[in-house]
């Protein structure tokens, strides 16, 4: 693996912390480093203000995603608290986010047709962010090996690493993001529809009056599908997929709070106002994210003969209560739906509409390789510990259980305090008790 490193720029300060920006060109496909391609990848190291960087060890902090850039933490919020009592944090853009090398709609026709920018993105899965970490490392840490935090798709990333370089990890830490060794894309929806379905009749328990709020929205939408001022087209099934916040801790009182006022009288009568509207575009808009859209299901891709091709729609079929029409032609409530994604998303959302073709390529696309190596996992010796969540709605906890057992030395701790977003819902808690649990202090 090469890499060049840019001098780092200046340090710059916020409350309690120092930071340093640093930028770093990697190959594009690591299997051909003399091609000529190559991109950037951006990271920031973040310093407790008073301590000597040159005397901590170095903790990595792999995102959530795919497709988001690292947290912007302001000074030493949520999880930062606790690393920053002995560990520089080094905060990585994955390749394509945030100030790395960018792949939107905006930039990706430079790289050319759709099948060419399909071929691009295939070089952007936890196998090539892994090979990025590794190309990186030397230049950080002088060699050394270094602490990993996974939150998410990032656990997923970590899993990799032990996969295939466990040589850089000094202890790996997991959040919701143990995923399944041998999972396909239609196991995961196939697991994930039902718990989906969970989280809207927990909703619905607690905010009852939202059943018809949500009914109601849902009826307006089949009629007459809003559009809202930037070119987001929402309808019904764009309105259900705001169920994604259900995941998290706070995220379904944000649903309720933005359903509450969702209808203005008007002279036409009544009509969607622009406050709703405005905040389920802030939702729903993939602009700053557009990866996510384009290559969730192929963090999944296990099988090389097989295309995922749109597999939660397919999955989703065969689950009618998700069905709208059906939902408001009879009296059950409407169902939102989660961490899925679909066609119409391709034709709703102005940032994902001029990549569609592209998107339809990659759910076509066979030829993926097995990410993860069951036998090296199973001959770990790095210390791992995992933050499982009860009832997860984004990853399987029967696939998290089962990767536990099957990653020699992991210990587990299985939490229904939090939910998706524990390690940063939890401020300092989290990241705290894995540590105490790979040092075999609790």
């Amino acid at each position: 693996m090469t890499s060049s490193h840019r001098p780092a720029a200046a340090r710059y300060r916020q409350p309690g912390v120092v930071l340093t920006d640093h930028h770093f060109e990697v190959p594009l496909d690591h299997d051909r480093p003399g091609s000529g391609d190559r991109i950037e990848l951006y990271a920031r190291e973040v310093v407790a203000a008073g301590k000597d960087p040159e005397g901590l060890p170095w903790l990595l902090y792999l995102e959530g995603g795919p497709g988001f850039g690292a947290r912007r933490f302001t000074g030493r919020q949520a999880w930062l608290e606790r690393a920053l009592t002995e560990y520089r944090v080094l905060l990585l853009d994955q390749r394509g986010t945030g100030r790395s090398t960018p792949a939107n709609r905006q930039t990706l026709p430079l790289r050319g047709t759709p099948a060419q920018q399909a071929e691009y993105l295939a070089h952007f899965r936890a196998d090539s962010i892994v090979r990025d970490c590794e190309a990186i490392r030397p230049a950080l840490t002088g060699g050394a090996p270094w602490t990993v935090l996974g939150q998410s798709f990032g656990g997923f990333c970590t899993t990799r690493y032990l996969s295939t370089a466990p040589e850089g990890l000094a202890t790996a830490l997991i959040t919701g993001g143990l995923p399944g060794l041998t999972a396909t894309a239609d196991q995961v929806y196939a697991a994930a529809f039902p718990r989906i379905e969970r989280k809207n009749q927990a909703h619905y328990a607690r905010y009852p009056m939202d059943v018809e709020r949500a009914r109601r929205i849902a009826a307006h939408l089949a009629e007459r599908p809003a559009v809202i001022p930037g070119g987001h087209r929402l309808t019904a099934e764009a309105f259900q997929s705001l169920g994604m916040l259900l995941g998290t801790g706070d995220g379904s009182h944000q649903l309720h709070y933005l359903m509450e006022n969702a209808f203005v009288a008007t002279p036409a009568g009544p009509a969607l106002s622009d406050a709703f509207l405005e905040g389920v575009r802030g939702q729903l808009s993939f602009a700053g994210h557009p990866l996510y859209a384009l290559l969730h299901e192929s963090i999944y891709a296990q099988d090389p003969a097989a295309p995922t091709g749109w597999a939660a729609e397919r999955i989703r079929a065969r689950h009618p209560r998700f069905d709208p029409t059906a939902a408001l032609a009879g009296d059950e409530p409407l169902l939102f739906t989660g961490e899925t994604i679909h066609p119409w998303h391709f034709t709703t959302d102005p940032a994902l509409e001029p990549l569609r073709e592209t998107a339809e390529l990659l759910a076509a696309r066979t030829g993926w390789t097995p990410l993860y190596d069951p036998a090296r996992l199973a001959a770990n010796e790095v210390p791992v510990a995992a933050a499982v969540y009860h009832d997860d709605m984004y990853v399987d906890t029967a696939h998290s259980l089962e990767t536990a057992r099957a990653i020699r030395g992991l210990r587990t701790w299985v939490t229904d305090e939090f939910e998706h977003d524990g390690v940063r819902a939890g401020g300092p808690r989290v990241l705290d008790r894995l540590l105490a649990l790979v040092r075999d202090e609790a």
